[in-house]
């Protein structure tokens, strides 16, 4: 039998030079080009974070990539990055050895919380500059995600209004069998009165007070409606700590019908994603993304469990970061609402924005219904409606609604003259008297116009793009990342998390894109110019397209 040869095995060996920690490392990695990348980053906003006095702090240059590089291989745990900078070689280089444990993440990551929106966008004006988004296009759509809170801490506004009135209907009661002397400065019981927390706590104490002088008694009486007295200052006490409750409810409610009670910035909602589909309801914030060619260039959470409410606050958001709305936006039905069609039109923003009837109107057997209101003819000139039956339906008036934004939208009213004895009654209306409509002219002209572009040539293609665009994002996010639950308590913490997680996308993406087109990775493509770093700097849009080839090649 041939004798066998081993290499050398010393786990202990001393090594008198040591190798560089990068030489098992692929020139070609993403990880050279997340570090390459923030690199060149400006992270002034970070550094006055900070105190010169005191420890030397990690620098945040190095905790940012570190963040970023754990998020982009689908690890959110502090607990878990802690283990892979002692472990994972990507990590060690990217650390420079150095190692913060689980805390000193987690605090880097509150401490910028409101910085990290500003990192994020210079990664979207680096993605601009080097041709992999125009930023002149944006598909809009949202996605509920469930909070970390418990699903059964809520807190519904119906209930704590009607467990107030409730309360006062029984401080009233309280109050009438307190002496008048003591009430009457107060409060008038016979009057329909606000209680106040801080007014029944008065009453209670003068009432104490009024007990504790009289003198003592062996009346049996006496001593029976002393007690009594006595009972009823404590159970105003009482009333009046929990009055203060539901009044603090009502504050944290706002305009929101929920909220949970450990996460008092997350509304309940109803998910996709319902293990036991029962439409059981959960606390969670509603996520609307920006994206174009599956980059997201804009994000922004809401507590409005629908997307009508949202589009024009998100619309700014896009504004404050890059200093000008996109020229086109593509959207589904959830947006189409008179509000938002009216902003993109004063902003000459070309809206390829479903109305809530399209996906019914494009159906291959769809026939109009003749009776619906909005199909009845309408002589603008003469400002009269012709029913089905060619009976002129005069205007009788206009009704104004506010929307929860405070838009103000008209309805204008339009009556027939004689619907007794109409053939088509049965099936035009039910109700007694004359037929009345409501007729929204500006919405109607706003879906004509959103129709024509819907159905033209660009409309298609946009229509199929949109299908790929956000909900790609979405797909990727929750199926491939991981990305499924908010981790993190209150709206700021979330914002922060999903900031760090945009980033990551958005740098995952763009390595991916690179390798698909057979780019080769050259860390000198990310040194920036001087022009580009005054676009990170300022945060100026540029979007000239002949200066981003030039600056491309």
């Amino acid at each position: 039998m041939a004798k066998l040869h081993y290499r050398p095995y010393n786990p202990n060996q001393i090594i008198l030079f040591p190798q560089r920690i990068d030489e098992d490392i692929a020139g070609n990695d993403p990880v050279r080009i997340i570090s390459a990348i923030i690199d060149q980053l400006d992270l002034s906003k970070f550094h006055k974070l900070y105190h010169g006095i005191g420890r030397c702090a990690y620098h945040p240059r190095m905790m940012l990539k570190v963040i970023v590089y754990a998020y982009m291989n689908n690890i959110y745990s502090c607990r878990k990055i802690e283990k892979l900078l002692h472990r994972d070689i990507h990590f060690i280089w990217l650390s420079g050895c150095e190692k913060p444990d689980f805390i000193t993440i987690n605090r880097f990551r509150n401490r910028v919380k409101e910085e990290i929106s500003d990192i994020f966008t210079q990664i979207v004006l680096l993605l601009s500059a080097k041709g992999f988004v125009s930023l002149d296009v944006e598909y809009v759509d949202g996605t509920k995600i469930e909070s970390k809170a418990n699903k059964y801490t809520f807190v519904w506004r119906k209930t704590v209004e009607r467990n107030r009135t409730r309360l006062l209907e029984k401080i009233k009661i309280l109050l009438e069998q307190v002496d008048e002397a003591i009430a009457q400065d107060k409060c008038n019981v016979d009057e329909k009165v606000e209680f106040t927390p801080t007014q029944l706590s008065e009453i209670s104490a003068e009432l104490n007070a009024a007990l504790s002088s009289l003198p003592a008694t062996t009346n049996k009486e006496e001593k029976k409606r002393r007690k009594g007295l006595q009972k009823t200052s404590k159970e105003l006490e009482r009333h009046s700590r929990k009055l203060s409750e539901y009044n603090q409810h009502l504050d944290t409610l706002g305009e929101r019908n929920s909220y949970s009670k450990t996460d008092k910035d997350a509304t309940f909602m109803r998910m996709k994603e319902d293990a036991m589909n029962n439409g059981q309801t959960k606390p969670g914030y509603n996520l609307q993304i920006g994206t174009e060619e599956q980059f997201i260039t804009d994000f922004a959470l809401f507590p409005n469990p629908t997307d009508t409410l949202t589009y024009i606050p998100f619309m700014e958001s896009f504004k404050n970061r890059y200093g000008a709305f996109p020229s086109t936006e593509i959207a589904d039905s959830g947006y189409g609402a008179e509000e938002n069609y009216r902003f993109m039109e004063e902003r000459g923003i070309e809206a390829f924005v479903k109305y809530n009837r399209f996906h019914i109107e494009q159906r291959p057997r769809y026939v109009q219904d003749p009776f619906r209101s909005e199909n009845f003819y309408y002589n603008e000139k003469e400002d009269y409606c012709v029913c089905p039956m060619g009976q002129h339906m005069n205007r009788i008036g206009q009704k104004r609604g506010k929307t929860a934004s405070g838009y103000i939208s008209v309805r204008h009213r339009y009556q027939a003259r004689n619907c007794n004895g109409c053939p088509l009654r049965s099936l035009c209306f039910k109700a007694a008297g004359n037929r009345i409509i409501e007729r929204n002219h500006r919405l109607e002209e706003y879906k004509r116009q959103a129709f024509s572009l819907l159905t033209s040539d660009e409309g298609l293609k946009q229509r199929g793009r949109r299908c790929i665009e956000p909900e790609a994002v979405f797909g990727q996010m929750k199926f491939d990342m991981a990305y499924r639950r908010f981790r993190h308590f209150g709206k700021d913490k979330v914002t922060m998390d999903f900031a760090f997680f945009a980033i990551a996308f958005n740098l995952k993406k763009m390595i991916a894109k690179m390798n698909l087109g057979g780019l080769k990775h050259n860390l000198d493509c990310f040194k920036f110019n001087f022009y580009l770093t005054e676009c990170l700097c300022g945060h100026l849009r540029v979007f000239d397209n002949q200066k981003q080839r030039k600056l491309a090649a």
